[in-house]
C-alpha cells in the first residue's frame, strides 16, 4: 500500500469504462485545475472502446500527473479501489469519466478541507440533462454547517451517497474494508458506509456546484433487478456487523440504521416499484422484516424524529414523510406519487 506523499495534495480517481466520446472532456476539466500537486489516477476497467488510447495520449502528455491504470474489467469498486492503493494524496477525491468539473474543484474541495483538518470534504454538484445541457437540478448547496461525526453521526443522513463530491482523508481510504462481493446497486453507498466506520473527524461543505453530473435520458428513473436485491441485503447485513464488531456508539448505530431505512425502505423499493413484472407488496414486507430484524432501531430512531427533522430541515424532513408514510402501510401511494412527480412533473427528487 503506497502511503500519502506530502507533494501530491489531491489524488482524483477516474474509472473508465465505455466512456471514449465523454472521456477527454473529463480529463482536460481536471487537466486544468487551479490546484497544482494533483494527480490524476485513469483506471481503464476492461474497457471495449478506445479508451486506452486516449488515456495514454494524455498520461504521455502530462507525465507524473496523469497515471493510467489498465487493467481486466472488474467494475467500478474494483477499480475504486486499485486507485486508492496507488493514490499518492493527501486526500482522495473520485470523478466520473462521463462528467466534468469545475477549474476550482480539486482546490475548493482540497483547502476546505486542510484548513479545517477535516475528514471528508463535500461540495455541491449540477444534475445535467446529457442531450439537452439543460441543468435538471443544483444540490448540496444549500448552506450547511461543519459536524464532527462522532459528535453528530445521524447528520451523515444528509450526505448525498455519491463519491465523487468529496475528497476524503487518505489515510481513511486506505484502511477502510473491502467487500469480496460488492452489490452491483447501490454500491456507492456500500462505500460510504465503510468510509464511515472509519471517519471519526469533521465533515466540512462547500455550497457551490463544482461538478457537472451528466445524466443520461434512459437513467432518470434507475430500476433494479430482482436476482440483485439479496446482494444488497447480504451487503448491509455484512457492514452492520463490523460496526457491532467494531463497538461503534449507539448514536452511530442510530445513523446507520436511518441510512438503512432512506436507502432500503425508499430508494430500493422505488426502483422495484418501477418493474411492472415486480411484487412490490412482497419486498415491502421482506424490507420491513429485513430492518426489524437487522436495523432495528429504524422505527424510534432519534434521527428520524420530527424534531430532528425541523431541527435540521432538508432531507430530514423528506426523510420524516417517508417514514411516516411506511409505518402507515402506505408505501404504494407513496411511491406513486413520487413516481408522478418525477416522470409528470419533472421534479427530480433525490434522497
Amino acid at each position: 500500500m503506497i502511503t500519502a506523499d506530502s507533494s501530491i495534495k489531491l489524488s482524483v480517481i477516474v474509472p473508465c469504462y465505455k466512456v471514449e466520446k465523454y472521456l477527454p472532456a473529463c480529463l482536460d476539466s481536471l487537466i486544468n485545475q487551479t490546484l497544482d500537486d494533483i494527480e490524476i489516477i485513469c483506471i481503464n476497467d476492461g474497457s471495449p472502446d478506445g479508451c486506452i488510447d486516449i488515456l495514454r495520449s494524455y498520461e504521455a502528455a502530462n507525465p507524473g500527473k496523469v497515471v493510467v491504470i489498465d487493467k481486466k474489467n472488474e467494475g467500478v469498486w474494483r477499480g475504486r479501489f486499485d486507485g486508492i492503493r496507488i493514490a499518492r494524496g493527501e486526500y482522495i477525491g473520485f470523478v466520473d469519466s462521463d462528467d466534468t468539473v469545475a477549474p476550482n474543484f480539486a482546490e475548493i474541495l482540497y483547502r476546505s478541507a486542510k484548513e479545517n483538518d477535516a475528514d471528508i470534504s463535500v461540495c455541491g454538484f449540477k444534475r445535467i440533462d446529457l442531450d439537452t445541457n439543460k441543468v435538471l437540478s443544483v444540490e448540496m448547496c444549500s448552506p450547511r454547517e461543519d459536524f464532527v461525526i462522532s459528535e453528530e453521526p445521524g447528520r451523515l443522513i444528509e450526505l448525498n451517497g455519491a463519491p465523487w463530491n468529496k475528497a476524503f482523508r487518505s489515510s481513511i481510504l486506505k484502511s477502510m474494508n473491502d467487500l469480496e462481493e460488492p452489490p452491483t446497486v447501490l454500491d456507492d453507498l456500500a462505500f460510504h458506509l465503510l468510509v464511515y466506520l472509519e471517519a471519526r473527524g469533521k465533515v466540512v461543505f462547500s455550497d457551490v456546484p463544482l461538478i457537472n453530473y451528466m445524466v443520461r435520458a434512459d437513467s432518470i428513473i434507475n430500476t433494479v433487478r430482482k436476482e440483485q436485491v439479496d446482494s444488497i441485503y447480504r451487503t448491509f447485513d455484512f457492514i452492520r456487523s463490523l460496526y457491532l464488531e467494531r463497538g461503534v456508539s449507539e448514536d452511530m448505530l442510530k445513523a446507520l440504521d436511518g441510512m438503512a431505512f432512506l436507502h432500503l425502505g425508499v430508494s430500493l423499493l422505488f426502483r422495484l416499484f418501477n418493474d411492472p413484472t415486480c411484487d412490490v407488496s412482497a419486498y415491502i414486507s421482506r424490507c420491513t422484516s429485513f430492518l426489524d430484524d437487522k436495523f432495528s432501531t429504524w422505527r424510534n430512531s432519534n434521527c428520524m424524529s420530527l424534531s430532528y427533522a425541523l431541527k435540521q430541515k432538508g432531507p430530514f424532513i423528506k426523510l420524516w414523510i417517508a417514514r411516516l408514510f411506511y409505518k402507515a402501510h402506505l408505501m404504494r401511494p407513496f411511491l406513486s406519487a413520487y413516481r408522478f412527480a418525477i416522470t409528470k412533473l419533472r421534479i427530480d427528487i433525490k434522497w
